[in-house]
């Protein structure tokens, strides 16, 4: 054999020898890359889903979580601070400003699946304190003590649920169909909220006799839409109470607070008329209110409270509060 034919038969040796550990090399990857994918499938699901989305209620819970109608009942319900409002009379303390601050302690929200409805109550628990800050003489033009009540107050609310879809997304199965108005305080035996009417600067008017079975559409048209209303219009609110006092008792309206309880406002209500009941009197009082040039969910707030909770700096504290969602237009 001659030199060239050895040097072929070398060549041909070689590319055979790259050839067979190209395609061992080939098929190594592709067992690994087989290996790899099939673990990755076994240990990701085909729809990941969040811890807080894997079931109706949960989804649904996180639907009244986001909801900005909702929301905003709370900074409206917390004064924070103490509030100023006007008038004095004759009593053993002379109150100058008063507020509430309250502090959630517990929310708990019961939800019954019935067909393609679920109908959902929230009940939330505060533990508050009304802070009275107050003159012992009644010359006096600023206050001279802080008194402090503590109080607990309950406050439930109701919601409907309307199914929207079938598929494995409970978030993507519900939809906030409607909610009730908030509605609580404390044991209350001595004065009773029985009627509020809103008389909107469209005409149109809302009267509310029981706040939890009054519901507000959340974009379905069975039930009323919630108030839109102009920047800058002025609202009137009338409050028919039931009380065992013949006096003036003390009935605010706070309103205006975003979720930050920015540009939050107070009104006190002034007496209409009074009228003898049974044991007590059925009182009327109103109040203007303006919105202000925020667009924006907001709420009405509404607490009625005895003239001595108020007056007498050791009468406990009993309160009625029902609020009212609306919105000002952009």
């Amino acid at each position: 054999m001659n030199t060239l034919n050895i040097h072929e038969s070398l060549k041909r040796k070689v590319v055979m020898e790259q050839k067979k550990n190209l395609i061992t090399f080939l098929f190594l990857f592709f067992i690994v890359v087989t290996i790899i994918l099939i673990t990755g499938c076994q240990n990701s699901p085909v729809e990941p889903q969040s811890s807080d989305t894997t079931t109706d209620k949960q989804a649904m819970e996180g639907m009244i979580d986001q909801d900005s109608s909702i929301a905003s009942f709370e900074p409206n319900y917390n004064e924070e601070d103490v509030m100023g409002f006007l008038g004095k009379t004759s009593t053993a303390i002379y109150p100058i400003k008063i507020g509430n601050r309250v502090r959630l302690v517990n929310r708990t929200i019961n939800i019954d699946v019935l067909g393609d409805s679920a109908y959902g109550t929230i009940t939330r628990t505060y533990e508050g304190v009304l802070l009275i800050a107050a003159a012992y003489d009644t010359a006096a033009t600023t206050p001279d003590t802080l008194i402090k009540k503590l109080f607990t107050s309950v406050v439930t609310q109701n919601v409907i649920f309307k199914r929207v879809a079938n598929t494995s997304s409970p978030l993507r199965n519900w939809k906030l169909a409607a909610i009730s108005l908030p509605e609580g305080g404390t044991a209350s035996p001595n004065i009773d909220l029985t009627k509020v009417t809103m008389f909107l600067p469209s005409g149109d008017t809302l009267m509310i006799t029981s706040p939890n079975d009054y519901y507000l559409s959340r974009n379905i048209a069975r039930w009323r839409q919630i108030p839109v209303i102009n920047r800058n219009q002025p609202v009137t609110i009338q409050v028919e109470l039931f009380s065992s006092y013949e006096e003036d008792d003390f009935v605010t309206l706070t309103y205006g607070a975003d979720q930050k309880g920015m540009n939050r406002a107070k009104r006190k209500f002034e007496l209409v008329s009074s009228t003898p009941s049974g044991n007590g009197f059925a009182k009327i009082y109103q109040q203007i209110f303006t919105t202000h040039q925020f667009p924006g969910f907001f709420h009405a707030v509404i607490n009625a409270y005895p003239r001595q909770v108020i007056f007498d700096d050791a009468a406990p504290v009993e309160n009625e509060m029902w609020g009212i969602p609306y919105a000002v237009k952009r």
